[in-house]
C-alpha cells in the first residue's frame, strides 16, 4: 500500500516513470528555447562583448547608474512598507470591528484602494501633490510613489491579516474571554502573535511586490529608480539594451532572494520560540511559567 498526504498519493512506479519523462520534455524544450532565444540574440549583435564588458570593466556604471538608482529603489520601497505594515494591520483590525461604525468605513476604504491600480494611484498622487502642495518637482515622483504604493498595498495588507486571524480557531477567543481578557487584549496578546506565522508567507509576497513596483514610479513618473537606469545606461554605452535589462533584472532577483531569505529565516525562528516558549496568558499579558506570581514569589497555594 502507497502511503498518502493530505493533498496526494505517493506516486507509484508508472506515476514515477511519467514524471521523469515530463521532466526530460520540459527541459529539452527549455533548452531549445534558450538556444532559439541566443541565436536571435547573436544576430542582433546582442551577445558582442562590449556591450557587456561595460559591467565587468567600467565601475563608473555601478557607482553613476546602477548603485544611485538601487538606492532609489529601496529607498521608496523601505518607506512604503514602513507605513503599509502598520496601517495595513490597523485596517484589518478595523474590518473585525464588532461596530458598523468602525467596521463598515474601514471595509469601505479597503475595497476602493484595492480595487484600483496601483499606477493610477501614483499618477493622482503626484497630481494631487502638484496642485495642492509645496512638494519640490524633484521629490514629486518620490512622495508620489510612496503615496500610490502605500494606499494599495496598506488596503491588500489588512485583508492578509484579517484572514490569518480569522483562520485561528473560535476556541482561541473564547478562551481568552473566559480569563477575562478584554478584545484589545485578545487581539494583542492572543489573536495577532499566533496569526503572524501564517500571514508571513502572504506578507513576504506583498513586500517582493512593493519593491519591484517601484519601477512603475521610474517608468511614469520620471523617479530615478533602479529600471530607469536602462535608458540612461544604453544611452551612454551603444545601445546595449539586452545587456542592461538581464544586469538590472539579476539585481532585482538577488535583493528579492535575500528578503524572502530573511522572511524565511524569521519564520522559522517564529515556529522554534512558539514551541520553546515557557509563556502562559494572563489578563495584565503575557507572563512566564514559573515565574514569581507576586512580590514575595510565592506562586503556590
Amino acid at each position: 500500500m502507497s502511503a498518502t498526504s493530505v493533498l496526494y498519493d505517493t506516486p507509484g512506479a508508472r506515476a514515477k516513470r511519467r514524471n521523469i519523462l515530463y521532466t526530460i520534455v520540459f527541459l529539452v524544450v527549455f533548452a531549445l528555447a534558450a538556444w532559439w532565444v541566443l541565436v536571435q540574440m547573436a544576430d542582433k549583435n546582442q551577445l558582442a562583448s562590449e556591450k557587456w564588458s561595460p559591467f565587468v570593466t567600467d565601475s563608473e556604471v555601478w557607482t553613476t547608474y546602477l548603485l544611485p538608482g538601487l538606492g532609489e529603489t529601496l529607498k521608496a520601497a523601505a518607506l512604503a512598507i514602513v507605513i503599509a505594515l502598520p496601517f495595513g494591520a490597523l485596517l484589518g483590525i478595523g474590518r473585525l470591528s464588532d461596530h458598523s461604525w468602525v467596521r463598515v468605513p474601514v471595509g469601505a476604504v479597503v475595497e476602493f484602494f484595492r480595487s484600483i491600480p496601483v499606477l493610477l494611484m501614483m499618477v493622482f498622487a503626484s497630481q494631487a501633490y502638484a496642485q495642492f502642495t509645496n512638494v519640490s518637482s524633484d521629490m514629486r515622483p518620490l512622495y508620489a510613489v510612496v503615496t500610490g504604493l502605500v494606499l494599495y498595498n496598506a488596503s491588500v495588507i489588512a485583508e492578509i491579516v484579517r484572514a490569518g486571524i480569522l483562520t485561528l480557531p473560535n476556541g482561541q477567543t473564547d478562551a481568552a474571554k473566559a480569563i477575562g481578557m478584554r478584545k484589545g487584549q485578545t487581539m494583542a496578546y492572543v489573536l495577532l502573535p499566533q496569526a503572524v506565522t501564517a500571514m508571513l508567507p502572504a506578507l513576504v509576497s506583498q513586500l517582493v511586490v512593493i519593491v519591484k513596483d517601484t519601477a512603475l514610479g521610474g517608468a511614469i513618473l520620471g523617479l530615478s529608480e533602479l529600471l530607469s537606469q536602462n535608458r540612461t545606461i544604453t544611452a551612454n554605452y551603444g545601445a546595449n539594451t539586452i545587456a542592461t535589462l538581464v544586469v538590472i533584472a539579476l539585481i532585482y532577483i538577488v535583493l528579492n532572494f535575500i528578503l524572502t531569505t530573511f522572511a524565511s529565516w524569521l519564520e522559522q525562528r517564529l515556529r522554534r520560540g512558539k514551541k520553546s516558549t515557557g509563556a502562559v496568558l494572563g489578563v495584565d499579558g503575557p507572563q512566564q511559567v514559573g515565574a514569581p506570581a507576586g512580590p514575595g514569589g510565592g506562586g503556590g497555594t
